[in-house]
C-alpha cells in the first residue's frame, strides 16, 4: 500500500476512534455512490454527520481541512442525498471535517462540525 494510503487509513482509524469515544455510532465507513466516497457516516441522536477525514504530515501547503475542495463537496452532497433517501432516514444532516496532523510522534486531531453548508 502506498504511503499516502497508509496515512489516510491511519487518519480514518483515528477519526473513527475519536467519534466512538464521543458518543457517535458509525453507520458506514468508505461508503461509495457513483464517483463519491464518504469516509465516515456517523450518527449521534437525531443527527447524521457526513465526515470527511483529511490527514497530512505537515502544514507546508495548508491545513488538512483546506484540501476539501468544492468538487469533493458536490460529490459528497450527491452521495449523501442517495444514502438518506435509500435508507429512508428522517434526520438532520451535518457535514463535518476531521483534520489530522501527524508530525513525527505527535498527532493532533481537530473536529470541525458543520464545516460547510449546503443551501
Amino acid at each position: 500500500m502506498a504511503d499516502h494510503n497508509t496515512l489516510g487509513q491511519l487518519g480514518e482509524d483515528l477519526a473513527a476512534d475519536y467519534l466512538l469515544k464521543n458518543g457517535y455510532r458509525i453507520l458506514e465507513r468508505n461508503w461509495r455512490f457513483r464517483k463519491a466516497e464518504v469516509d465516515l457516516i456517523v450518527q449521534k441522536e437525531n443527527i447524521v454527520a457526513i465526515v470527511e477525514v483529511k490527514t497530512r504530515t505537515s502544514t507546508d501547503f495548508g491545513n488538512p481541512q483546506d484540501f476539501v475542495k468544492p468538487k469533493k463537496i458536490k460529490l459528497l452532497v450527491s452521495a449523501v442525498n442517495e444514502y438518506i433517501v435509500s435508507n429512508n432516514l428522517d434526520v438532520t444532516v451535518r457535514f463535518d471535517i476531521i483534520a489530522i496532523l501527524q508530525q513525527g510522534n505527535k498527532t493532533s486531531l481537530e473536529h470541525l462540525e458543520d464545516a460547510f453548508y449546503i443551501f
